[in-house]
């Protein structure tokens, strides 16, 4: 049944997922523009100032809402989804997939790799590729659990 229902689903929670990530980078530079002397200020800074610390507030913001906490694709927008969000603990598939794949998966979306266009491209990081760097290394982190 093209165009039908699961595409106006699929189409659904793709944009939900941008609103989702435009939301979360719209408070993060909110909290920048906080008095400095503010402890949400002096965290806000910190974390700008460590990709580590801004690729996991990304991730936990963003990629949650279809990747799950854990990573195995089971976040509370993978229900609607078809096909459903990777799962980053299976070892097969991490053992094959390439950095660079990763890496252009975040920034161009799952389209740009062969895969399901529902994963949203994140042009906003092109400028970060410090931040990128670690949102790899937070996939290759559920390896295996």
């Amino acid at each position: 049944m093209p165009g039908g229902f699961m595409h106006k689903v699929n189409a659904a929670v793709v944009a939900g997922a941008m609103l989702c990530s435009a939301l979360a980078i719209g408070c993060s530079k909110s909290e920048k523009k906080t008095e400095t002397g503010s402890a949400a200020a002096t965290s806000a800074q910190a974390a700008a100032d460590d990709p580590a610390a801004e690729a996991k507030r990304y991730f936990d913001t963003t990629c949650v809402v279809c990747h799950g906490k854990d990573g195995k694709g089971d976040g509370p927008g993978a229900a609607a989804l078809n096909p459903k969000p990777r799962d980053y603990t299976d070892a097969k598939w991490q053992d094959e997939v390439k950095d660079d794949e990763l890496r252009k998966a975040i920034l161009e979306g799952g389209a740009a790799v062969g895969k399901s266009a529902a994963m949203p491209p994140n042009p906003q990081l092109k400028s970060k590729p410090e931040v990128v760097d670690e949102l790899v290394k937070i996939v290759r982190g559920f390896k295996g659990k």
